[in-house]
């Protein structure tokens, strides 16, 4: 006899456990399935152990900066040292989020789930569980392209575990995933090269930011190459030997595809409950994220909206909310703040230049660029870069990019009045915090041009 649930979830990581979490707090029984480690990529093999390698890598700027300051350092790097304190850390969070659950009362199980029909799911292991919903948040996997030899490359899953530091890397891909692994890499003294088939990185960013980080990455070493494409890749030696689109080859310590992410749902069993799924292989969801199941519901990347942790954990909530609360709750998609963690960082919200020219006959458009105050006394030069975007006739804010240190602190703060439809107006009645890099948002006086009808004039 089968084990009988108010909800079945598939997946533990940021959406699946959120909702896991809440519903129970309704008073559901409810089971959570994972077949790999609770937490899921964010915790286990995504923007924790990122962040934390961000970290490590950023400290080769550091210590050149030191000098100025009248510190002498000389100082070592060790690859295994940094692996095994990730690892602790990994531990200490998946035994976190798996106490969580059980306090919550959530059943859990180590396993690997299949649908077997709309209330129905089968595990690995031959038990069979019955739930009055399901939850499907199985998350993404990176992509592999297609091509002889794909085997030797590594994705980001595999760059949190390697057992060497290479000397040299190959990365291909252009956004947010490809150029955080390449500033890591090169802060960690790996010769790391890039390669896009577009024409410039992070498409889909503000112009400002991607030139920005791209003259950032050229100075610190990265060789961006644009236009090229891995066609294939074979074993030389201890190396990896790159044939290119162009008909080059050069052989790299290691070759890493950021190619892009696709959605977790093969082998799921999804149409045996006529599960929708786009071309993709997404989940197809309504506004409240059900399928075309009724009794099947779908959150996090798995459904190919907006991939994001915290977008996640927000469709995590406003499911439980809607399913086991009996408050219908939406998630709002238009105005999601991001960050990405390259050297020097990013932080963007709303709308970049290109979009609000689009959509708004009249904008303008204020910049400021300087030298952060920590390089003053060396012999840098990264400039940082703020930027907002308003609407001419009503001064609101449609967008807001920041390029340099704390770019994804500053960008959490300023989410919040953009959200509330915050004017430029209201932004300059806000007294400056002096010296910081976050009070140029307060003090940008007159706009440094704007855009009238599509074309650019003079303020």
């Amino acid at each position: 006899m089968s084990e009988q649930y108010d909800l079945i979830v598939i997946g533990g990581g940021s959406g699946g456990v959120r909702a896991a979490r809440m519903a129970a707090g309704f008073g559901a029984k409810v089971a959570i399935i994972e077949e790999y480690r609770y937490g899921g990529t964010c915790v286990i093999r995504g923007c924790v152990p990122k962040k934390l390698f961000v970290y490590a890598s950023r400290f080769k700027d550091t210590f050149e900066t030191a000098a100025g300051f009248g510190w002498q350092v000389d100082a070592s790097f060790d690859w295994s040292t940094l692996l095994a304190n990730k690892d602790k850390e990994i531990d200490r969070l998946e035994n976190i989020y798996e106490t969580l659950l059980d306090g919550s009362g959530v059943t859990l199980y180590h396993d690997r789930a299949m649908v077997t029909g709309p209330n129905s799911v089968k595990l690995k292991s031959g038990e069979e569980l019955t739930g009055k919903y399901i939850l499907i948040a199985t998350g993404g996997t990176p992509f592999k392209p297609h091509i002889e030899g794909a085997e030797l490359g590594i994705t980001s899953n595999e760059a949190f575990h390697l057992k060497t530091l290479p000397k040299t890397i190959l990365i291909e891909g252009g956004g947010y995933i490809a150029v955080e692994f390449a500033t890591i890499f090169a802060g960690l003294g790996v010769e790391t090269t890039l390669v896009y088939r577009g024409d410039r990185i992070l498409r889909g960013f503000d112009h400002d930011l991607r030139q920005g980080l791209e003259d950032a990455m050229q100075g610190r070493g990265i060789r961006l190459r644009y236009g090229y494409h891995i066609a294939s890749l074979r074993k030389d030696g201890d190396g990896v030997c790159v044939s290119f689109s162009h008909g080059e080859e050069a052989t790299f310590g290691a070759v890493m595809f950021a190619t892009g992410r696709h959605p977790n749902t093969d082998g799921l069993g999804l149409e045996t409950a006529d599960v929708e799924r786009d071309q993709a292989g997404a989940i197809v969801v309504d506004e409240y994220s059900r399928s075309s199941c009724p009794s099947i519901y779908a959150v996090g990347d798995v459904t190919g909206r907006a991939a994001l942790t915290p977008v996640a954990i927000r469709e995590g909530s406003a499911f439980a909310q809607t399913v086991f609360n009996h408050t219908p709750t939406t998630v709002p998609y238009d105005l999601i703040p991001t960050a990405v963690f390259s050297e020097p960082e990013i932080g963007t919200v709303g709308l970049s230049e290109e979009l609000a020219v689009e959509r708004y006959r009249s904008i303008d458009v204020y910049v400021s660029r300087f030298r952060p105050m920590q390089n003053t006394l060396t012999d840098k030069q990264d400039k940082m870069m703020l930027k907002l975007i308003t609407e001419s006739e009503t001064g609101r804010v449609l967008g807001c990019h920041i390029f340099g240190p704390g770019a994804a602190e500053m960008i959490q703060l300023v989410a919040i009045p953009i959200g509330m439809g915050a004017t430029k107006a209201d932004l300059d009645r806000a007294i400056a915090v002096h010296p910081t890099a976050a009070e140029e948002l307060v003090t940008l006086k007159a706009p440094t041009y704007c855009v009238r009808d599509g074309k650019q004039v003079n303020a």
